[in-house]
């Protein structure tokens, strides 16, 4: 038995997305992949946005890029936005994606080793970094504390607080103090809510002098955004602008979201009516990511011949994890998966069931695998006379 190609089957029996198919079915929409693998490439940081409806491939994508990036020796970030992590809350923003930071050939999110590993003279030129290019230096103390001590519970802190977990100045005054016997004297107070982007920018230094070429940050369901409250969605446009708009950092963002937010989110809730009225918002900055969300590149389905091509290696899989050989007419089996519902994810359950039945019992009476309605609810008001 080939465990590992049981392991895409099921996954993608399941319908749930993992690495492990995206490092398998990257020729699909093959131009798309050529032009994301030009970006990543590329020495300018930014971000570009993703649209499609559901079913259609969003999280396979990111998946897909996580493994392309992983190739080109680059640092890859995966976060799901969602009510648990919204995007209007910076700092908890970042806790998610430096929790959800893989190095390259890595199976296990995490960086911690990566300052010890630095030479001496790529230590020094980040203390440098910290003290002069960001906002705030309070990286700067913190990274020299951090070299400083053999403390391992005062490291473990230290660098708890690169991950998002803050410590307060007065916290890292102390611990400073304990250190090297003098006073910290910080340039500016730091406040997470404001000063957020300068952990983004360390951390893209630290990869880029760790050896990686370069760092992208993949946000999956961007469409969470449009639930949240009118301020809320604000204060998430201009967090979305900063990882959007080319920065000193180089970092690389992409994000998906679904094809109907413009109407659904942008023109219904009256987004630049509103905007035209708030106070204490970067104007420019939000109609920005408003038009690159309405101008976003669409995710299209996949054409037949592609959708053919993903089918020929779901039957290897299925062969090479049950140690059968298929006997199904692939022509008639392209036809009845291509017939079977309007999502992607629905047509390839429709082949694996296919592939099952035919492996077990030799012949196939049906197949079941539809697309699943839309659920509705009513909520029912008792009458004044009932209650």
């Amino acid at each position: 038995m080939d465990f590992e190609a049981r392991k895409v089957i099921e996954a993608l029996r399941s319908g749930i997305p993992s690495r492990t198919i995206g490092n398998y079915f990257s020729s699909a929409r093959s131009e798309l992949l050529a032009d994301i693998s030009q970006w990543l490439s590329e020495s300018e940081g930014g971000g570009r946005i993703l649209t499609a409806s559901y079913g259609e491939g969003k999280t396979h994508l990111h998946n897909t890029i996580f493994s392309m990036a992983h190739r080109k020796n680059m640092v890859v970030s995966m976060v799901s936005i969602s009510r648990e992590t919204p995007f209007n809350n910076a700092p908890l923003m970042y806790q998610k994606i430096a929790k959800n930071t893989f190095l390259p050939n890595r199976e296990q999110p995490g960086f911690d080793e990566l300052i010890d590993k630095l030479s001496p003279a790529s230590l020094s030129e980040l203390q440098l970094y910290a003290a002069k290019e960001l906002q705030t230096d309070k990286l700067y103390f913190l990274l020299k504390s951090f070299i400083g001590t053999d403390d391992n519970e005062i490291r473990q802190l230290l660098l708890s607080d690169i991950y998002g977990y803050f410590i307060t100045l007065g916290k890292l005054k102390k611990i400073y103090k304990e250190i090297f016997n003098e006073k910290a004297v910080f340039s500016a107070s730091f406040k997470k809510t404001v000063h957020i982007r300068d952990y983004h920018m360390f951390l893209s230094k630290l990869f880029s002098l760790s050896g990686y070429n370069g760092w992208v940050v993949l946000f999956d369901e961007a469409e969470h955004i449009g639930r949240l409250g009118r301020k809320s969605r604000f204060v998430a446009y201009s967090h979305m602008s900063k990882f959007l708009n080319p920065d000193s950092s180089k970092a690389k963002s992409l994000f998906t979201i679904t094809n109907n937010y413009a109407t659904q989110v942008i023109d219904d809730k009256n987004e630049r009516e509103h905007l035209a009225s708030t106070e204490g918002v970067d104007r420019e900055a939000i109609e920005d990511v408003l038009y690159k969300i309405e101008t976003a590149e669409e995710l299209t389905p996949l054409n037949k011949d592609e959708f053919t091509d993903v089918l020929h290696r779901i039957v290897k899989f299925h062969a090479q994890a049950f140690s059968w050989t298929p006997t199904a007419n692939l022509d008639e089996l392209c036809e009845m998966a291509w017939s079977r519902g309007h999502y992607l994810r629905t047509k390839i359950r429709a082949v694996i069931e296919y592939l099952d039945q035919l492996y077990q019992y030799g012949d196939v009476k049906s197949i079941s695998a539809d697309d699943l309605e839309e659920e509705t609810y009513t909520e029912q008001i008792p009458m004044p006379e009932e209650i």
